[in-house]
């Protein structure tokens, strides 16, 4: 846990997150307030562990309305967002946006985007590319977005009753549509409140969601890019739903998932995730397994390890220490169930 200082977001729920070079940007959300379209950024490397953040109000351009549950991809320096749900006053309806709700008597309106605008973080400058070509997707929120070299991906999402499956991808430098990929076999089930993470320069993963059955999704699929086809990754966990969680990629390629929630939101809430959840892609590589193997069997090889190289010694020493505890907690879940047991059994006899 970190000390976080300075000018603190507020409370919001569906704010996007994305990092850029060692800075953390959060943009819009919802509070009791209505929606947000303020942006803010916090250093995430600074040397004494303090985080100080700051809301970007000296900017140029026009800021995006208001607005939650949107997408960002991150590429030359900007960030480059896409849909979300939110309000437009009459002045500010455009084609952009597809119409839920309004309010009459204030002239304001809700509903979904599908409009791109990007902050360039050199410049500190709102802008609007011009999209030279191309079907946009549809309207939506809930989506989620992935960058492949210079294209930015787009699945899933919801905009009114309807949850989608289709993928898009947007050129960032010639700003063209694809419209709908029309991707060969099998495709994952329609969804919003998912994952999609870059694991590869050709391939995508992506991971939960909640269904257009307002069921919890636990399943993993990957795209390859090359080949245009979806593969369901079979050996999942299936007990483990997820939605409206985040998920980044490791240094060996395996997919970290943390918090949202395992229920449908909309009918029943019974507290959201905090643990990890880690996925293999591929296997690991030879120097990490066999640094796990060094680090579960540190007694029986303790008269040896100190005869390993400084630098190996080093990592080796990491996970004898992640072992240890990751053990140690085990142990204590295990005498932690064994107690309760014994008190049911107690009280039934």
């Amino acid at each position: 846990m970190h000390l976080m200082e300075g000018e603190l977001p507020t409370s919001m729920s569906g704010s996007c997150g994305v990092c850029i070079n060692g800075k953390l940007y959060v943009f819009g959300g919802y509070d009791d307030k209505g929606y947000s379209n303020r942006l803010y950024f916090v250093n995430l490397r600074t040397r004494d562990g303090t985080y100080v953040w700051e809301k970007i109000t000296n900017f140029e351009g026009q800021p995006p309305t208001p607005r939650d549950k949107l997408s960002c991809w991150v590429y030359k320096d900007r960030l480059i967002y896409f849909g979300g749900y939110g309000c437009r006053r009459h002045s500010e309806l455009q084609d952009c946006f597809d119409v839920h709700d309004a309010s009459w008597e204030e002239q304001i309106f809700w509903g979904w985007h599908n409009d791109v605008q990007i902050f360039d973080t050199k410049t500190r400058s709102w802008f609007q590319p011009e999209i030279k070509g191309g079907v946009p997707p549809q309207p939506r929120a809930a989506h989620t977005c992935a960058v492949l070299g210079n294209k930015g991906y787009i699945f899933g999402g919801r905009v009114l009753q309807t949850r989608m499956n289709d993928l898009h991808c947007l050129n960032l430098d010639t700003w063209t549509w694809s419209g709908r990929i029309p991707v060969n076999g099998e495709t994952p089930k329609h969804r919003s409140w998912h994952t999609l993470t870059p694991i590869a320069d050709d391939k995508l993963f992506l991971f939960g969601g909640l269904s257009a059955d307002n069921i919890p999704l636990s399943d993993g699929w990957i795209y390859n890019v090359i080949t245009n086809c979806w593969k369901q990754l079979t050996h999942l966990p299936k007990t483990r739903p997820r939605l409206w969680h985040t998920a980044c990629l490791g240094k060996e390629n395996e997919i970290m998932v943390f918090g949202g929630s395992k229920d449908d939101l909309l009918s029943l809430d019974t507290g959201h995730c905090n643990d990890l959840l880690i996925f293999q892609t591929q296997p690991y590589s030879l120097l990490r397994s066999c640094l796990d193997c060094i680090g579960k069997n540190a007694i029986v090889l303790e008269s040896q390890i100190s005869l390993l190289p400084p630098k190996l010694l080093q990592q080796v020493l990491k996970k004898i220490t992640f072992w240890t505890a990751a053990n140690h907690r085990e142990e204590q879940r295990i005498q932690k169930e064994e107690t309760e047991n014994k008190y049911q059994w107690i009280s039934s006899n």
